[in-house]
């Protein structure tokens, strides 16, 4: 087989880093989950007093950019691929609401896009990769040889965000949590810059009813006939 670039965008919160992220594992593929680094990026952010109340000072961040670098651990004893914002592991970090609340304002300034992109892309030279994200298979890698879009209704994404945020200790509230799904759809669908959409080529996946190893048999079956 011959190694292929893998592509996989959707929504917030419908499971496409948690199948990138076994996709990769079972077929010996490097796995980056493109949402972490913008969720690194805010973090710097909010760290530097650079964001809050759901507002970004643009022109501080993009002149701080070339002082943030991101990359990754790989998977240790937990199964989990670890984010390294300068070198600090800041998994944990990233992944709390009050990163989910500016992760969207943060991703739309076209000069984050820009710097973020063209590292995605350093990723993909050698091939044999899965990312997943909003506007892979569009603007990072549009001739990636296999693109999935994975779409889930607003609901069912927020109890998954709800039940994931719960079991790392966070006390949160769902019609909370599914307010911040659908802001970050709107968001991630109107920005001007690498806008959330489906790829023409793409194949949808919709898992509202589907159970992780049935989503890992339909990618790997996919996998097989997009690498032949």
């Amino acid at each position: 087989m011959k190694k292929i670039i893998i592509a996989i965008d959707g929504y917030s919160s419908s499971g496409k880093s948690t199948m990138a992220r076994d996709l990769a594992r079972r077929i010996g593929y490097v796995y980056v989950d493109s949402g972490a680094m913008y969720r690194a990026v805010t973090l710097y952010a909010l760290r530097h007093g650079m964001a809050a109340d759901g507002k970004v000072d643009e022109s501080a961040l993009i002149a701080a950019l070339p002082e943030i670098g991101i990359s990754f651990q790989p998977a240790g004893a937990d199964g989990v691929q670890h984010t390294l914002l300068n070198g600090e592991d800041v998994e944990r970090e990233i992944r709390t609401m009050e990163v989910s609340n500016l992760v969207s304002p943060v991703a739309v300034i076209p000069e984050v896009r820009h710097r973020l992109v063209a590292l995605q892309r350093e990723f993909g030279n050698e091939r044999g990769i899965v990312m997943d994200g909003r506007d892979i298979g569009t603007t990072v890698f549009p001739d990636a040889e296999m693109k999935v879009f994975v779409d889930a209704s607003p609901e069912v994404r927020a109890e998954r965000r709800v039940k994931e945020l719960r079991e790392k200790g966070e006390n949160v509230d769902y019609a909370a949590v599914l307010a911040n799904v659908k802001e970050r759809d709107y968001i991630d669908s109107h920005r001007k810059e690498s806008p959330l959409t489906q790829a023409e080529d793409a194949v949808v996946l919709n898992n509202d009813n589907m159970t992780i190893p049935e989503q890992m048999e339909w990618l790997l079956d996919l996998f097989k006939k997009r690498s032949c």
